[in-house]
């Protein structure tokens, strides 16, 4: 509800693309206006003083994994616009201890509070709380998955340097894999038409399902190596975002410029190794210090880190001016302040109705089914899989379809991993297809008895027949008579 109790839409930002760019732009606008109006002696980048915007308000922090940087900056966020604060930072005091469900606590602490930030170990987590939230969920990292408010600190640095992210060559070096801050990163980068450089660990290149979104949704073009290798032999991957129009006859010719642009870096984002998520612990792993940063492109490069590091870039950077991330990390307040502002409904001149459309994305069907039947997400760390959760997910993909190279996939709704191969039977009908013209004309129809299997093998073990089989000998029979 809003400060004058009136009921108001629930938005939850769970992923960077919940936000369109204009209200990024409307956060980045607000935030700016907050560091100015409470401003710090100490720095500029700082927020200094406090307001009672919020005195009616109370956020709550519900955090089931270490973190310094994006709780305690959410709390100094809702602190300084007045409001209130109620925490719980550790799951092993909490009733999660007890086995609680992530979806009973939300339901319980959405009570308590009027909006909550949650960081959870499982990819998808902040996606099932915020179906059973009754109160604004925002994501402060879950898994492997997105930290979406921490690439708007990101982006709002990036800009604050460069003033337009527009054609900017960004870097992205360790490990990509794994880190939940990069896949946020680089869709903001790419719906921001900068170009793309990736620079991983190795065996930490960016998940393929982030890779194909990149390319397929946000319109990137990846370039061969051999074009860019002979001058940047540490990029492992380029992705360049082609101006308008997108004429195929252009395309190359877009790229070529573009890559002879790349004489330059405009920013480096280094990442450390998500030791947490890796079981295998002693990975070689990139270093950026002063020697790295000497040749001539990167003379005027913004260095970015989300913060903490743990070797992977050199302290000696710290009186470096090209050193951004402590002003990245102290921007984490006005960011998250003006986010909360939007969400909550402060601002007199910026209603909630204006702040409830966030980013168009493809209007994919969607398959649902319990749990228990057909296939499930492959991401072992998807929320799906944890015991405790069972009785509140569901087997629930987008379906992602490809017209021009004739394919689909299965997207999980929750953490966002694809699944490039199944099939797709009917209950009543006793088959299965592998057809995707046949897929996709049952999913429009919004056919209740589909349950898609991982492959034939466990179709036919599930007692189903190939439909395209069948098919083929009803046509020979009938030719036959």
């Amino acid at each position: 509800m809003d400060s004058t109790g009136r009921n108001v839409p629930i938005r939850h930002i769970v992923s960077i693309n919940d936000l369109s760019n204009s209200e990024i732009d409307k956060i980045f606008e607000m935030a700016k206006k907050y560091l100015d109006e409470l401003p710090d002696t100490w720095g500029r980048q700082r927020i200094g003083k406090s307001m009672n915007r919020a005195s009616h308000f109370v956020l709550a922090s519900l955090f089931y994994e270490p973190s310094t940087r994006t709780r305690l900056s959410f709390e100094s966020a809702m602190l300084r616009l007045g409001g209130r604060v109620i925490t719980s930072s550790d799951p092993s005091t909490s009733s999660a201890a007890k086995g609680e469900t992530l979806a009973d606590t939300v339901r319980v602490i959405g009570n308590y509070a009027d909006v909550i930030v949650i960081r959870h170990h499982r990819d998808g987590a902040a996606r099932l709380a915020a179906e059973y939230s009754p109160v604004p969920i925002i994501n402060g990292g879950d898994g492997s998955h997105e930290h979406p408010t921490q690439t708007l600190c990101d982006v709002f640095t990036l800009k604050t340097r460069h003033k337009d992210l527009k054609g900017l060559n960004v870097a992205v070096s360790g490990d990509l894999k794994g880190s939940r801050t990069i896949h946020s990163f680089v869709y903001a980068l790419a719906r921001f038409n900068a170009n793309i450089l990736l620079m991983p660990a190795k065996g930490m290149e960016l998940p393929m399902h982030v890779d194909s979104r990149l390319r397929e949704e946000f319109r990137c073009l990846t370039v061969p190596k051999a074009k860019y290798e002979r001058e940047n032999a540490s990029i492992d991957a380029l992705y360049v975002t082609p101006d308008e129009p997108h004429q195929l006859s252009l395309i190359d010719i877009a790229v070529d410029i573009k890559i002879s642009k790349i004489k330059k870096i405009h920013a480096m984002y280094v990442t450390r190794f998500q030791k947490e998520r890796w079981e295998q612990k002693d990975q070689d792993y990139p270093k950026i210090d002063a020697h790295f940063l000497k040749g001539s492109k990167y003379a005027e490069t913004s260095v970015l880190h989300p913060l903490p590091r743990v070797g992977e870039l050199d302290a000696s950077l710290d009186i470096d001016d090209r050193a951004m991330y402590f002003q990245q990390a102290a921007y984490g307040v006005p960011i998250r302040m003006a986010l909360l502002s939007l969400l909550l409904g402060l601002e007199d001149h910026m209603s909630l109705e204006q702040f409830a459309h966030g980013f168009s994305q493809p209007k994919n069907p969607i398959y649902d089914q319990p749990l228990a039947t057909g296939i499930r997400c492959n991401n072992r760390n998807c929320i799906v899989h944890d015991s405790a959760e069972t009785q509140y997910v569901r087997n629930r993909f987008f379906v992602v379809s490809n017209k021009t190279r004739a394919s689909c996939k299965l997207r999980c709704f929750y953490c966002e991993s694809d699944i490039d191969d199944f099939v797709l039977a009917h209950k009543h009908r006793g088959w299965y297809t592998k057809s995707i013209l046949n897929i996709l004309k049952l999913l429009r129809e919004n056919d209740k008895d589909l349950i898609a299997y991982a492959g034939d093998s466990e179709a036919i073990a599930a007692g189903f027949r190939h439909k395209d089989n069948l098919s083929s000998r009803r046509r020979k029979h009938n030719s036959a008579a």
